[in-house]
């Protein structure tokens, strides 16, 4: 699924916020944790869109996933 370019520069924006969150290990800032929200928003709204476009795809993922554990 290729992605429009506004969504692709938000998450190019937000990218550096899950690094700083990553490496430090913690939720430093309350700026950090409202970015996590942002970025938690788009992923769901990418993977809805993903799984409009592949439902069978997203289904056996989902599978092997629960399998896996």
């Amino acid at each position: 699924m290729k992605l429009d370019d506004a969504t692709f520069r938000q998450l190019r924006r937000l990218a550096p916020i899950l690094d700083d969150v990553l490496n430090a290990g913690e939720v430093e800032h309350a700026d950090q944790a409202v970015n996590l929200a942002s970025l938690a928003q788009l992923c769901s709204q990418l993977f809805d869109a993903y799984r409009d476009q592949h439902p069978g795809e997203i289904a056996q993922a989902q599978l092997d996933a629960i399998e896996s554990q």
